[in-house]
């Protein structure tokens, strides 16, 4: 199996990363999430995991409140036709997560690389970025730059596009 929050948070401190990790009761959509906005600062992610026709999968990090639209987003992502989201036994082997707690940190269980992660360049305008840590009971506050960092070495170089509405 891949990497757990332990795991996740022990990376990060290899690669000299500093984050701050709030725990808290189980959140599972972005609506129950809103409740925590007075005590973690920063842009607040939502993640959608998506699959394309010919079976490539996608990782798209946009802002909580960002809108993506489904019918179209194949264009700018390079999918091959339309997507539809990934089901959740392909999140979990490939991204090492379960619904509810997608998060653009399971790249780094994704190690066959079969995952392309996609960042909003909206949700890049920011200096903080949270996501879940591999499970919902807790965010991650990352720098913007660090989340790069993080992501170039677990060999997933996002692309960073405009894809919110």
């Amino acid at each position: 199996m891949g990497f757990d929050r332990e795991g996740l948070e022990t990376f990060l401190a290899e690669q000299g990363i500093a984050v701050q990790t709030v725990d808290h009761p189980a959140l599972h959509t972005v609506a129950e999430s809103r409740d925590l906005r007075g005590e973690i600062g920063g842009a607040h992610t939502k993640n959608l995991f998506l699959k394309d026709k010919k079976g490539r999968y996608f990782l798209l990090t946009v802002d909580e409140a960002a809108e993506v639209d489904l019918k179209s987003i194949h264009h700018l992502i390079g999918a091959s036709g339309k997507v539809s989201f990934g089901k959740p036994d392909a999140l979990h082997e490939l991204l090492g997560v379960l619904p509810g707690a997608v998060t653009v940190f399971g790249a780094i269980n994704d190690r066959d690389h079969l995952v392309t992660v996609v960042i909003d360049s909206g949700l890049m305008q920011n200096d903080i970025i949270n996501a879940h840590p591999l499970v919902n009971t807790a965010t991650t506050s990352i720098k913007r730059d660090d989340l790069l960092r993080f992501l170039e070495a677990v060999d997933h170089t996002p692309l960073v596009l405009k894809i919110a509405a």
